[in-house]
């Protein structure tokens, strides 16, 4: 192993780094509850502040807030969030805990950990000059109001690093599927199920074709431009009162997409639906939300990375591809080289036993750190 760069110091001691951690994981920031955003991002901001030396700007867009460090002219986009899924008063059954080497709480994998070990990494650079840092408020729910934010800064920077949580056994995140979401509605008629049902016109039953549709539909665009596409029906709903016709039903759906080419052949194909009811009338709504990170965004970042993983003695690091989608599908969908998965490792993100593995905290800041270095 080499020598240490004496341009980048160790990293600090475990016991900085989870002090920073149950800081940011006991103030709760549930996406949809704006007042828990915009307190989480005041102790995000006081911590950002401490380690990099300058306060952010804080943009609040559609009552959420977000937070953006510059320094110099921005080359270097390190990316996060600070929302999570979990509602306020979670901390009641979920408690932040650090235990035989694992920290547990909501939101410690995905994804405050991350901001910890950003945070961290970039204070041991002698200089920031040429970093952007943008902490958004709303990853969790679609980043609708930061969207824009993200693909602004990105556009001016020839590198996005996300410090999204690492994949299984910390591998970093080369590419991503793409993202649409969309509802159906179908209107139909109303009439009483028991007197006269044949008067109306089942929004249920009309909807219930859609769904089994959806299979042909995802075979279809599987056939056509290539395997990886999955199309899942969510929440669904219908009718009022349980002898009524059903006049009204919806059917939410999640689209996950390999390619631009998939995305827009499942665009077209639920667009062109249409009702096998005469007096049936339906609605397909949404579309599009996040585009597919490929991985020819990440090649030479994760080469880079790789080979600064060998020299300091944290290698070899692995690359995976995922289904989930992240605020760098959007860095890269504007031509931003992206490297994505470079914050904790650990496992169970929006789920019960989500944690973090502790002592992997400090090597992957150190790894940051000479990234960041090597790329500015």
């Amino acid at each position: 192993m080499q020598a240490e760069d004496p341009s980048h110091p160790a990293p600090p001691p475990l016991g900085a780094l989870l002090d920073d951690l149950e800081e940011l994981v006991t103030c709760e920031s549930y996406s949809a509850d704006h007042a828990a955003v915009a307190r989480s991002a005041r102790v995000v901001a006081d911590q950002g502040t401490r380690l990099l030396g300058a306060r952010p700007r804080t943009l609040e867009i559609g009552g959420v807030t977000h937070l953006q460090w510059s320094f110099g002219t921005p080359r270097v986009l390190l990316l996060g969030h600070h929302d999570t899924v979990w509602p306020v008063g979670t901390l009641k059954t979920h408690p932040f805990s650090v235990r035989e080497g694992v920290a547990r709480g909501p939101g410690v994998f995905d994804m405050k950990a991350g901001l910890v070990q950003m945070f961290h990494a970039l204070s041991l650079l002698p200089s920031l000059d040429g970093v952007s840092v943008l902490v958004t408020g709303d990853e969790e729910v679609g980043s609708d109001t930061s969207r824009a934010l993200i693909e602004d800064t990105a556009r001016a920077c020839r590198a996005a690093l996300v410090l999204e949580a690492s994949a299984t056994g910390g591998a970093l995140k080369t590419a991503r599927k793409g993202v649409s979401h969309y509802e159906i509605t179908v209107h139909g008629r109303a009439a009483h199920s028991g007197l006269e049902p044949q008067k109306g016109v089942n929004a249920a039953t009309e909807l219930g074709h859609h769904l089994l549709a959806l299979r042909d539909i995802t075979d279809a665009v599987n056939a056509r431009t290539g395997p990886g596409t999955t199309i899942t029906p969510t929440v669904l709903s219908a009718g009022t009162t349980t002898n009524t016709v059903p006049a009204r039903a919806r059917l939410h759906i999640d689209a996950r997409v390999p390619t631009p080419a998939a995305q827009t052949a499942v665009d077209d194909l639920l667009k062109d639906l249409v009702p096998h009811h005469p007096e049936a009338r339906i609605e397909v709504a949404g579309g599009p939300n996040r585009p597919p990170l490929d991985a020819a965004s990440s090649l030479s970042l994760f080469a880079l990375a790789a080979d600064i993983g060998d020299r300091i003695g944290i290698g070899p690091l692995r690359q995976t591809a995922v289904g989930g989608a992240s605020d760098g599908n959007y860095t890269a969908g504007v031509g931003c080289p992206t490297l994505d998965g470079l914050g904790a490792v650990g496992d169970g993100a929006h789920a019960d036993h989500e944690h973090v593995v502790t002592a992997e905290m400090p090597p992957r800041t150190r790894l940051l750190a000479h990234l960041v270095g090597a790329l500015l």
